[in-house]
């Protein structure tokens, strides 16, 4: 993982960010993302209602790393993106970009950065590698993270609070804290797999625990991040160089393209169980199956790749 950088001064980011406010248009990101609600108490119900919009609108996808564009850290770049081109986003695109809505609407947001867990090693990121926002409201803090993707999206705002269950739609998040570092948890239900031997990697059948990341309350800058967003779209052994990975959240589960093997995942299908069916696409179907499933449409041509044997499941 990329060394990070140390967090540069704050004045020049402020006066930048301000200064983009014109060209950002709150009710124009309302329109992307299908929200019609209030907006005028930021407040917990507001900001799940939004959150849930967000993430059931804006994939988590890199896309761009294999078609050839870079993704830029900056926040106007990001909004045109997301907002103006349809696309989605990573934890450094997506959250970044949550930050300026909930912060727009008077929000407290703080960014957060955190280690991801990697299952192949059996360890935590050795560098900070994904961002997050703690947002607290009536003194209560809450995590907010829409750019983790996958089957370990968060659904919901989870208060920081240590060695509870949050059950969820997706499953039960928790957060446990040890000495100032808080590490997040999810247990997964039971996997039903009609296809079974379309992936081999799709073999649970118990209920498991699984680690997500941890991370400190110590507050980021946007600017710490820099050499992460670059290093992860560029160092051969990234996993987002490895894997080219379109994942978007539904009404009752999940859908996602990793590689060509395109998975939907419908959570607690029956008997706390959820169901998950794969198919295996050709490459002329990839162009019909973003537009279909997750609404992007790509400038250039995409070249999918899945060289990793890890499952983001």
């Amino acid at each position: 993982m990329g060394k990070i950088l140390p967090p540069l001064l704050t004045q020049p980011i402020i006066f930048f960010h301000h200064s983009l406010s014109s060209n950002m248009d709150i009710k124009e990101y309302f329109t992307r993302i299908s929200y019609q609600g209030s907006y005028d108490k930021p407040d917990l119900a507001t900001l799940t209602d939004i959150f849930q919009h967000h993430i059931q609108a804006v994939p988590f996808e890199n896309l761009s790393i294999h078609c050839g564009e870079s993704i830029e850290l900056d926040l106007e770049a990001t909004y045109n993106k997301i907002v103006r081109k349809n696309r989605g986003g990573w934890c450094m695109e997506n959250n970044h970009l949550l930050s300026w809505v909930l912060k727009t609407l008077g929000y407290n947001v703080t960014l957060l950065g955190s280690k991801v867990y990697v299952p192949e090693y059996d360890a935590y990121s050795d560098e900070i590698d994904h961002l997050l926002l703690k947002v607290v409201l009536d003194d209560k803090s809450f995590i907010v993270d829409g750019g983790f993707g996958m089957a370990y999206q968060i659904w919901q705002p989870m208060e920081l609070i240590s060695k509870t269950d949050q059950p969820q739609i997706p499953g039960v998040f928790r957060f446990l804290e040890e000495s100032g570092v808080w590490y997040l948890e999810k247990v997964k239900r039971k996997q039903w797999v009609p296809n079974q031997s379309a992936s081999a990697s799709h073999n649970i059948e118990k209920e498991v625990c699984r680690r997500v990341y941890l991370f400190t309350l110590q507050p980021r800058d946007i600017e710490e991040f820099r050499a992460c967003n670059a290093h992860l779209q560029t160092a051969p052994d990234s996993l987002f160089v490895k894997k080219s990975i379109c994942s978007l959240q539904t009404m009752d589960g999940i859908r996602a393209l990793v590689g060509w093997k395109f998975t939907e995942i419908k959570y607690n299908y029956r008997d706390n169980m959820d169901l998950v069916e794969i198919r295996i696409l050709a490459d002329e179907e990839m162009e019909k199956t973003l537009k279909d499933k997750f609404n992007i449409t790509l400038d250039k041509k995409f070249v999918p790749i899945n060289t990793s044997r890890l499952s983001l499941f």
